[in-house]
């Protein structure tokens, strides 16, 4: 279990009553993982929310460039300290948009999807508080992904209308 004075460092939760982190307390499980670990890929069940406590995790697509070449990474965003990761968690279809690889040895704490969107159902005041961190996050992530469109395609197609 871990402690709500960790908890009430992360950006994610930094609106939440201390009735809402003892509920969230609850669910949250303490993972490490090795630099090079791969967490998740594009497509699979989305299993957890994550709030990084220590290391750096790049968050990836495969960009496939034809048939018989291997698909090439794009690094979409870098995870870091006090940020979180896997709003695929709690958003249908409940599958991860990104892969994710640890760049250095990994500490996160991790919510269960099901059980976190159990207690979501039952507390919607909760639930509201999450969905909102969790519109935070995907506004932040379309932010950097516009920005990576730009840079590699905009200066090349520049067009005065």
């Amino acid at each position: 279990m871990i402690a709500i004075s960790v908890l009430k460092k992360f950006a994610f939760l930094k609106d939440f009553t201390n009735d809402q982190l003892i509920k969230l307390e609850s669910l949250a499980n303490e993972e490490n993982y090795q630099a090079g670990t791969q967490l998740y890929s594009n497509g699979d069940a989305a299993r957890c929310l994550y709030l990084l406590q220590e290391g750096k995790v790049a968050l990836f697509m495969d960009n496939y460039m034809g048939p018989g070449k291997p698909p090439m990474q794009v690094t979409i965003d870098m995870v870091t300290k006090g940020e979180s990761m896997g709003w695929s968690a709690v958003v249908e279809p409940f599958t991860y948009t990104l892969g994710a690889r640890c760049l250095e040895d990994t500490k996160l704490i991790a919510f269960d999807s099901f059980k976190l969107r159990a207690m979501m159902d039952e507390d919607c005041a909760l639930g509201f508080k999450i969905m909102q961190s969790t519109a935070k996050v995907i506004s932040t992530r379309l932010t950097h992904t516009r920005i990576i469109l730009v840079g590699e395609r905009g200066l090349s197609t520049l067009t005065e209308y």
